[in-house]
């Protein structure tokens, strides 16, 4: 069974761009990991430095194994004093998803 993730990150403001551009290394790395089956970056409308990423994994252990990822450890390190809150990630089991 497929793994969905919905990650909030919350930039300091004055970090916002520093924050997108730490993330560009990240998706393209997520993008190609064995098991993913999408990662999507998403800025908030209204301009506030919140970014959203949609995230689908085929199980569990391609999802471990993004968390395990050097790119994904890379990110963590290098945004860590650039954001306002830890991340707020939701883990989800799909139960009516178009085209599952």
């Amino acid at each position: 069974m497929s793994i969905h993730v919905i990650a909030r990150l919350t930039a300091r403001p004055e970090h916002r761009d520093d924050v997108a551009r730490a993330l560009g290394p990240l998706i393209a790395g997520s993008r190609t990991e064995p098991g993913n089956r999408q990662y999507d970056l998403f800025a908030a409308a209204d301009g506030s430095p919140v970014f959203h990423i949609v995230e689908a994994y085929d199980d569990e252990a391609a999802l471990q194994a993004h968390r395990d990822s050097a790119h994904h450890r890379t990110y963590r390190a290098t945004v860590a004093d650039w954001l306002a809150a830890p991340p707020e990630v939701h883990v989800l089991a799909p139960l009516d998803v178009a085209g599952a």
